[in-house]
């Protein structure tokens, strides 16, 4: 198979394609908008947020508040896909719309993407969640906002099993994540899986000393150099149009070492041990995080919720402990619960009732089997409510979870203008600690 010769050549950056549509603004526009101020109901933590409102008002709002912005560093969004459904809880309550399609969809979430990017530390990465249908036209967008130069993969996850379709395509099991960072020095901590049974057949040689199995590969690479890995090493050069992998004294260490196999004909080549294998790096296509698809599988039962261990693994390849994760589509509060676990600060944000009250119940009571809804439970808490109660709570399911720790360590934050009827509806929490004083409304100099 040929090699392609890597060459550094930033020309082709300079030359950007931008996506046209009506209604597009500027993005001074988009920072300089309205700015709708919020208060907090309930304060238990001043590094995990949660807020209640439109995520526009939101992000701008933390685009000018000098302890976040710049300090993101790590942002998950799973927005709408433009399905133009609306969707509801297992109650038929309505949780969310996705109406919006084509331009009004794509400047929707582009007006998003702007301040997130600001948000977002220099070391900070950003993961969008999509499907087909606008994966494409956000690509331009992303490239426009965050940089061509700092895509960095467009991975493709399954989602569902196979399908019986009986129109005439091929089965839709796949949905994409584009992820880009904020710089070239982006928090990376490599994710590995474990060598298939066929990969270890690789190893098939056996070292008589030591009785330990290696494989054998080359240590010349492609490309031509004039330092040190470009000079003869034993007496050998390396192959025409190639270079050493090491500088001869650390080839000589190697050898000194035992770590050099040579041939009868005497080509050197560099023993790679099984026993020091420590996984096969992660590629691009995902097909272990499919969504809810069998009745042992946890979920809270809100619609289109993602895998738990799809964000485990963004979070820790993208984050490390204390940093703080947002995600202003949150939901039924997965990315929020799984930072959480993995000891990081967090943000979330989303303007469904339904979703406030799905993160509160998880944050509570955590996760059940999905057969588990198919049944409905009294609650047996001796008339109590708990911190997360809503005094409508007959929607909501009671199974114990032993192994669960509630989540308590966080703020809950709504706008000044909620209408009554919104107010009314979080207030049926009983949360405690709330400021009944509701401070005086301040204006904000941007």
């Amino acid at each position: 198979m040929a090699t392609g010769i890597p060459k550094k050549d930033t020309s082709a950056y300079n030359s950007r394609v931008r996506l046209a549509y009506e209604g597009k603004i500027s993005e001074n526009e988009i920072i300089k908008g309205d700015m709708v101020q919020y208060h907090r109901i309930y304060s238990h933590s001043s590094g995990k947020k949660l807020y209640f409102g439109d995520n526009l008002d939101v992000l701008r709002l933390l685009a000018f508040d000098s302890a976040i912005c710049g300090k993101i560093n790590l942002i998950y969004i799973d927005p709408p896909f433009a399905t133009q459904n609306q969707f509801v809880s297992r109650k038929q309550s309505k949780a969310y719309e996705d109406i919006l399609t084509g331009a009004a969809f794509v400047e929707f979430l582009r007006q998003r993407l702007v301040l997130l990017h600001r948000l977002l530390s220099n070391n900070g990465s950003i993961y969008l969640h999509l499907d087909e249908k606008m994966i494409f036209e956000m690509k331009l967008i992303m490239d426009e906002i965050f940089g061509v130069s700092n895509y960095r993969n467009m991975i493709i996850r399954k989602k569902c099993n196979p399908k019986n379709y009986t129109r005439k395509a091929y089965g839709n099991i796949t949905d994409f994540i584009l992820f880009y960072t904020k710089s070239d020095k982006y928090v990376w901590n490599k994710q590995t899986i474990p060598l298939s049974e066929d990969s270890k057949k690789e190893y098939q040689y056996i070292e008589e000393k030591t009785g330990r199995k290696f494989m054998k590969v080359p240590i010349h690479a492609p490309g031509t150099r004039n330092g040190e890995t470009g000079k003869p090493w034993r007496g050998k050069m390396p192959p025409q149009g190639k270079h050493w992998q090491y500088p001869p004294k650390l080839l000589d260490e190697m050898d000194t070492r035992g770590e050099i196999f040579w041939s009868k004909n005497g080509n050197p080549r560099r023993k790679v041990y099984l026993d020091e294998h420590q996984g096969v790096g992660v590629q691009d296509i995902w097909l272990e995080f499919r969504d809810a698809h069998n009745q042992n599988i946890k979920i809270t039962g809100y619609p289109t919720e993602k895998n738990p261990d799809l964000l485990r693994r963004i979070i820790a390849a993208s984050s490390n402990q204390g940093d703080i994760v947002l995600d202003c589509f949150a939901g039924s509060g997965t990315t929020l619960a799984i930072a959480n676990e993995m000891q990081r600060n967090w943000i979330g944000v989303d303007n469904s009732i339904e979703a406030l009250k799905t993160i509160l119940h998880r944050f509570e009571r955590g996760i059940q089997p999905m057969g588990d809804f198919v049944k409905k439970t009294s609650n047996k808490n001796n008339g109590q409510q708990t911190l997360f109660d809503s005094a409508d709570d007959s929607c909501l399911y009671h199974y114990p979870n032993p192994q669960h720790k509630a989540i308590t360590d966080f703020s809950i934050f709504i706008p000044y203008k909620t209408t009554s009827g919104v107010i009314a509806t979080i207030n049926d929490w009983k949360i405690r600690n709330i400021d009944t004083d509701f401070p005086h409304e301040k204006k904000v100099n941007k």
